[in-house]
């Protein structure tokens, strides 16, 4: 396979196709990266880079199927001959009542939520020839109790843990290793879940009425937070997490 020029630096980012993901995408190619737009999506993903243009590559991928993370670095590494950072963005939501979750369907989140972001973290990491930045994007609810959350927010607070622990493991390989932990953002997963209740915009109030600045995030506000943590401003910053949420942990 030819290998491309690649920019300066090289990005994969995992569930990149629509929402914090793609906001991410964006922000990393203004800042010069050259991106791995990942997703299961092939429609969105080509969308995607064609929006982005050269400073894109997409690589359709199912994260839970075996080996997927393998695929997905070797495949970088291959088309663009290296790869300094990884952002674990992929994640499926959940909700429901903590005593009526079926084994299969905790399963499932953690699949996705956790074990497949350890195995990009793996994957991307063996191949930091010259160290590189790891950016995990976990919640507000890694540390805060919401009910029905409950089996979402512990997929959230493994990799919340995953990112202290594996900070320290790679700071011998010059890897850092960071979190992000948003808080409500306005996604396309946002818009369907308001949809739902019975009077969209008092429900939205209510959400709002609990964040102290008053408002809901933004994908770019996330965005911005990951492009400050895949800089060489945030060099000497490893085993952090960052909350992104207008002050609702702070509370």
């Amino acid at each position: 396979m030819t290998v491309q020029a690649p920019a300066a630096r090289v990005a994969v980012i995992t569930g990149s196709t629509s929402g914090i993901g793609l906001a991410i995408a964006r922000r990393l190619c203004r800042d010069g990266f050259h991106v791995v737009v990942t997703g299961r999506n092939v429609k969105r993903g080509e969308t995607v880079t064609a929006e982005l243009g050269a400073a894109a590559t997409f690589v359709p991928l199912d994260l839970t199927t075996p080996g997927a993370a393998a695929r997905l670095m070797v495949t970088a590494e291959a088309r663009l001959g290296r790869i300094d950072v990884v952002v674990n963005n992929a994640a499926i939501d959940h909700t429901g009542d903590l005593l009526d979750v079926p084994a299969h369907v905790t399963q499932q989140v953690f699949q996705i939520n956790t074990l497949a972001a350890v195995a990009a973290l793996q994957e991307g990491a063996r191949r930091m020839q010259q160290g590189g930045a790891i950016i995990n994007i976990t919640s507000r609810l890694a540390s805060a109790g919401v009910p029905t959350m409950a089996i979402y927010s512990a997929t959230k607070g493994a990799l919340a843990a995953l990112t202290t622990a594996a900070a320290v493991e790679l700071a011998p390989r010059n890897i850092r290793v960071n979190a992000i932990a948003p808080g409500m953002t306005q996604t396309p997963l946002y818009d369907a879940w308001l949809a739902q209740h019975d009077d969209p915009a008092e429900t939205e109030r209510s959400v709002t009425a609990a964040i102290p600045l008053g408002r809901l995030a933004r994908p770019e506000d996330i965005a911005a937070a990951v492009s400050f943590l895949a800089s060489d401003e945030a060099a000497y910053i490893t085993g952090a997490s960052l909350p992104v949420d207008g002050g609702y942990t702070a509370r």
